[in-house]
């Protein structure tokens, strides 16, 4: 049995750290994750039920939840065949990313909540086909940006991340992108209209 001890972690950190330890296991078995919230023990379930994983949980004491992974075999296929097909893990889908932030409110949540975002599309089995950033998301891609690895590792997996020449102009970063490539309205545009879907955050 793996332990996974995933307690004080921030979504979406319990259910990537439980899909590694499962990943490790090369086969059947089983992964045990502790966690501090039913948060996250709602979401490790959920997983567990869109993987095809048997699972339980169970409340150990006040903060701390365990959820148990049982893992066989047949489960395991999908992901030994991954590798093969890498490259057609991406999606018809853009993310547009117009803001430093994701939603309205507090802007140090907003921040917080986009870095999230960003990391989490690292970990999706699906990836998007492209990444857009422009007027205030234009930031994102420039040195100093708190999710330039996550960024560099989508664009490793062959997820386009296009940045707004304009935007970048115009916020005098054009010498600091440290990510993708810079693209122009025509192209976003483009992108957009054409995309099977398109994820606003």
């Amino acid at each position: 049995m793996l332990k996974v001890d995933a307690r004080g972690d921030a979504c979406p950190l319990p259910v990537v750290k439980a899909k590694k330890a499962i990943s490790e296991l090369k086969g059947a078995g089983e992964v045990e994750v502790l966690v501090d919230n039913e948060i996250a023990v709602q979401n490790l379930t959920k997983m567990a039920q869109q993987k095809g994983y048997q699972y339980s949980a169970e409340k150990l004491a006040e903060r701390e939840y365990r959820v148990l992974f049982t893992v066989g075999e047949a489960s395991e296929t999908p992901t030994e065949e991954a590798p093969a097909c890498a490259l057609d893990t991406r999606t018809d889908t853009v993310v547009a990313i117009s803001s430093d932030k994701m939603g309205i409110g507090a802007d140090d949540l907003g921040k917080s909540l986009l870095k999230a975002f960003v990391f989490a599309l690292t970990q999706q089995d699906q990836l998007p086909k492209t990444v857009l950033f422009y007027n205030g998301g234009a930031s994102l891609t420039c040195e100093g940006s708190p999710m330039l690895d996550d960024l560099k590792a989508l664009e490793a997996q062959g997820v386009e991340i296009m940045t707004c020449g304009t935007c970048l102009n115009f916020y005098g970063l054009t010498e600091k992108l440290a990510v993708g490539s810079v693209t122009n309205m025509y192209t976003i545009v483009e992108k957009l209209t054409q995309a099977g879907n398109v994820v606003k955050p």
